[in-house]
């Protein structure tokens, strides 16, 4: 099977292409003989009611500094497609979701990986709500008698954006942190949507996993461990990758999650664990894939094209 395959993401000549997870993704894909072509966000366009974008043929090396080479622009409609790779990074604002918008009209005939209106619907820290018990104690708000009222049973706390992205604007806030006020107040002025309150998960030092789901079932993980002076894990913040395993707790988020996954559409995701808790759903442009492979697991990457091919063929 021979597939034609776009990739929407954020400009190809940024990336770092030893740790992307689109570029694991595009080389696998090339691998297994599909024909790529690659735009980014801005050049969607739709008249009339029809989805078009100026695109450009790929070709992708494993090799730092000489990755990519893309041929001629061509405006092609988006329906010749037989995949659509959803990959631009956050933020998840207004631009984003109308991407998600047009990305609809063609979707499934041309199947957009993730579904284009549950990526709109189940942003990662709104969509990680559904399983409260899953979850932290947590607050969504931006109401300063709410916060405080929160803040007086748990102490200990952890504010972040809702929208927010590799760990953009996250703090802590011991119980007697003098700051409380003046962060509300940066908070209030910045972000016009509400934030996310949680409880303080000090086994943090020890990692925040990142376990990957391919069609709802587990397909393997990467615990980011932060450094000695940050709170945060992510990698593009200092977190350092190590290999993991799976707890019976996890398990059970896994099994609990998979399905709505699957009836979601949500090919590709990335969830957040700390200390046995879920914190996050990624379903935007979910990465450690190859963090993943470079610690001896799975070759995720060529789970998830198994899973599109077997998709397209039925």
């Amino acid at each position: 099977m021979t597939l034609s395959v776009a990739v929407q993401m954020d400009p190809i000549e940024r990336i770092n292409v030893r740790g992307d997870s689109t570029f694991a993704m595009l080389l696998e894909a090339q691998k297994r003989g599909h024909a790529l072509s690659y735009y980014t966000p801005d050049k969607l366009a739709m008249l009339q009611g029809e989805v078009f974008t100026t695109a450009q043929a790929l070709t992708v090396r494993d090799e730092v500094g000489n990755h990519f080479t893309l041929g001629e622009a061509k405006r092609r409609p988006l329906a010749e497609f037989d995949v659509v790779l959803l990959r631009q990074d956050p933020p998840f604002d207004l631009s984003y979701i109308t991407t998600t918008h047009m990305l609809e009209r063609v979707h499934p005939k041309t199947l957009v990986v993730n579904d284009p209106a549950h990526v709109r619907n189940a942003p990662e820290k709104v969509f990680v709500t559904e399983f409260p018990d899953l979850m932290p104690p947590t607050l969504v708000t931006r109401d300063l008698a709410e916060i405080k009222a929160f803040r007086k049973v748990h102490g200990d706390i952890v504010m972040k954006p809702l929208y927010g992205k590799g760990g953009e604007g996250v703090f802590r806030l011991a119980p007697e942190d003098l700051n409380f006020g003046s962060l509300y107040d940066l908070f209030a002025v910045t972000f016009r949507e509400a934030w996310v309150v949680q409880k303080f998960l000090p086994n943090i030092k020890h990692g925040d996993k990142r376990i990957i789901l391919v069609d709802g079932d587990y397909a393997g993980a990467v615990n980011r461990v932060p450094a000695a002076d940050d709170l945060r894990s992510n990698m593009v913040r200092g977190g350092t990758p190590k290999d993991t395993q799976l707890s019976a707790r996890e398990k059970e988020i896994c099994d609990r999650i998979g399905p709505a996954l699957r009836e979601r559409g949500l090919l590709f995701v990335g969830i957040d664990v700390i200390d046995g808790w879920l914190t996050e759903i990624n379903v935007t442009s979910p990465t450690g894939i190859r963090a993943i492979k470079n610690l001896g697991g799975p070759d995720i990457a060529a789970l998830l094209w198994d899973k599109i091919e077997a998709k397209r063929k039925g």
